[in-house]
């Protein structure tokens, strides 16, 4: 694996309480998983943790709606869950961060409402004045906003590399064929192995 580290960013995505917080509800993240989630949570403080004392950005990604969730477009299972289940909803608990993985202050955080993190959120044009070499992608759900946000990121021309152990998804084996997919458009390591590359 090679991966140009003069201008990385973090990118985390939905490292939000109902998807991670083992009193989430959210079942397409890990919350509640009681194997799953402390190793994610792990893995995701590793990643924050290596942006910060590189000083490299790092650019939090959370998902909310409207409190009556007006803005949902209930065309698939995942949105539909969303309105049933009444999750992150804007000032709800579970759209909070999870605090072990809170923004720091100054660390920009960008807010959609569809799957793919870049979809009318300004998340694109933050990214175009960075003028990154590398996207670190870390989030919750390795098969949802992960995987949708790498494909568009790819089609942009950017650059990724998933952390693996970053991720986590509703069970380990979507978890590992979201990861197969994502090899066919971006690196995919675990944090250890990047972080060697990134401090050699």
């Amino acid at each position: 694996m090679s991966l140009d580290f003069s201008r990385p960013v973090v990118l985390a995505l939905h490292y939000q309480n109902e998807v991670l917080h083992p009193d989430g509800r959210f079942a397409f993240g890990v919350a509640g998983d009681g194997a799953a989630q402390p190793a994610v949570v792990r893995g995701a403080r590793g990643l924050l943790d290596l942006g910060r004392r590189r000083r490299w950005p790092v650019v939090h990604v959370r998902i909310a709606y409207r409190p009556d969730f007006s803005d949902v477009t209930q065309n698939c299972a995942i949105f539909r869950t969303v309105v049933a289940q009444a999750v992150m909803a804007e000032g709800s608990w579970g759209a909070q961060f999870l605090e072990a993985l809170a923004p720091m202050a100054g660390e920009p955080v960008v807010t959609h409402n569809r799957i793919n993190a870049f979809f009318r959120s300004g998340l694109e044009t933050m990214l175009d004045a960075m003028r990154p070499s590398l996207l670190l992608v870390g989030g919750v759900a390795t098969n949802s906003v992960v995987e949708h946000t790498v494909r568009h990121a790819t089609d942009l021309g950017w650059h990724s590399a998933v952390v693996e152990d970053a991720c986590g998804a509703a069970s380990p084996a979507v978890h590992t064929a979201a990861l197969h997919n994502l090899r066919l458009l971006a690196e995919v390591g675990r944090l250890e192995e990047i972080q060697r590359l990134a401090e050699t």
